[in-house]
């Protein structure tokens, strides 16, 4: 409300009443319906010119009304939601349209470049209809919103000589009310009104309490930016502390990284993959426990104590996990982590055979290889046998199991984040990621990691990490 409606009279016994002294007397109740739309005169009406100063409509509704009080809780409540940005701008200009008994609403976002970048509105007959009039442009009398910095109150739009106009398809507006979009000198767009419902012009009232419904949409479109900003920097930090896979041979290989929906989108999850020294090529995939600032760095030290462990000191996978899960132990508090450790290695062809590759590996505690055939047959590699997740106890024994690659096979390697959803049992998880991978046998390996986690779904309750390798199809395939 504007400062005079606070105002009090000081005369002796007089009850203190929040209304303005120019309102007219009368019972006021807090149901009152809205005043006749008689349109004031034009010697009444203000201008864009003298808005500060342009009489009061003589009966418009008060603030006590539970039906504008209403509206303004909806403005608030709508911050704390849990919906997405534009989700929340669309609450709060329906809000705003209502509270002030608008007939049309709009509010305009800007980007970081300065242009406007998207529209949300009230009022206008459909989304297609607003899509074929385009963004709100930075000049007329919306620009000077954004260029003045300042609220703006136009008694006749087509006669305010910074009008420019309605583009075609756009209804013919009389009045408006607008204040642009601003948190500590930043510009983000504006929040606008047209033509009261009730036929009256837009008031001090009305334009003291849009100020304050755009001040709740500005902080919301701040702190939607502030969001996206931390998400990319965190999306950045998390992949360039995971590997560029090096030229692996006759192998091919691809790799996939989603992070988790959610901030802190940093996890645990990592993928590995160079050529040992013995001409084998040593494949690793993991998830350290945690999803916060701290797991990111451990997984990074994890990776790079097994990859150094694989390389300088060789011998079955098995044995390189019981080393890693040793070497665990010099941390004062161990972390723990899911992983499999492979090898995969080319055989001796020279005396023919069907099957010249062999995969190697250990499993500590994590979801299962998945082998994809080329003929779109699947199976999980789960031997009965399997370890429990590093830095628990490494006392506990590891085993390495063997299985022969046919030609064109894929092995795909993967973290609980692709197969696991909630209130989702993760055998049926793993069953829909068996059907999508078989569909997928022979597609390219981008195409078959981009695939599989996009058919996951567009919200990840965690971090994704796919490692794909397949070995050379047949001669002449």
């Amino acid at each position: 409300m504007a400062r005079d409606s606070l105002q009090r009279p000081e005369r002796p016994g007089e009850p203190e009443r929040p209304e303005r002294p120019e309102r007219p007397e009368g019972p006021e109740r807090p149901d009152q319906e809205l005043p006749s739309t008689t349109a004031p005169s034009a010697s009444t009406a203000p201008s864009a010119s003298t808005a500060s100063t342009a009489p009061k409509a003589p009966a418009a509704p008060t603030a006590l009304d539970p039906r504008r009080i209403g509206h303004l809780l909806d403005a608030v409540v709508a911050l704390g939601a849990d919906l997405d940005p534009r989700a929340v701008l669309q609450h709060i200009v329906d809000a705003a349209t209502g509270l002030i008994g608008a007939r049309y609403g709009a509010l305009g976002v800007m980007g970081e470049s300065g242009d406007f970048v998207d529209l949300i509105t009230v009022g206008m007959d459909g989304s297609e209809r607003c899509a074929g009039m385009g963004l709100p442009q930075r000049h007329g009398l919306l620009g000077s919103l954004v260029a003045d910095r300042r609220p703006l109150r136009v008694a006749d739009i087509l006669a305010d000589p910074r009008s420019v106009g309605f583009p075609d398809g756009h209804p013919v507006m009389t009045t408006l009310l607008g204040v642009p979009l601003m948190v500590r000198g930043t510009v983000y767009g504006h929040l606008y009104l047209a033509d009261r419902r009730d036929g009256t012009p837009f008031t001090e009232d009305d334009e003291a309490l849009l100020t304050a419904v755009a001040g709740a949409a500005s902080i919301s479109v701040e702190n939607a930016r502030l969001y996206q900003s931390l998400k990319h920097a965190a999306e950045h930090f998390q992949r360039r502390m995971l590997p560029t896979l090096p030229d692996l041979g006759l192998l091919e290989a691809e790799a996939h990284y989603q992070p988790a929906s959610e901030l802190p989108r940093l996890g645990g999850d990592w993928y590995d993959a160079f050529v040992l020294p013995d001409g084998a090529t040593c494949v690793a995939i993991g998830d350290v426990t945690g999803h916060d600032v701290e797991a990111a760095p451990l997984m990074a030290q994890i990776r790079n104590m097994l990859r150094a462990l694989a390389y300088d000191h060789g011998g079955p996978p098995a044995l390189i996990v019981s080393k890693l899960d040793r070497a665990l132990t010099m941390f004062a508090e161990p972390p723990t982590a899911t992983l499999i450790l492979g090898r995969v290695e080319q055989g001796d062809t020279s005396a023919g055979g069907d099957s010249a590759w062999t995969f190697r590996w250990s499993n500590a505690g994590h979801p299962p290889p998945l082998l994809v055939g080329a003929d779109g047959g699947t199976r999980y590699l789960a031997p009965v046998q399997h370890g429990i997740p590093v830095g628990v106890d490494p006392s506990v024994p590891r085993f390495s199991h063997e299985h022969p690659l046919a030609p064109g096979d894929t092995v795909l390697l993967f973290t609980d984040g692709l197969v696991e959803r909630r209130g989702q049992d993760i055998d049926t998880g793993l069953r829909a990621l068996a059907d999508d991978a078989s569909r997928l046998a022979t597609a390219p390996l981008k195409d078959l990691c981009g695939e599989l986690v996009a058919g996951r779904g567009q919200v990840f309750d965690d971090d994704v990490a796919v490692l794909a390798l397949r070995v050379p199809g047949p001669p002449g395939g």
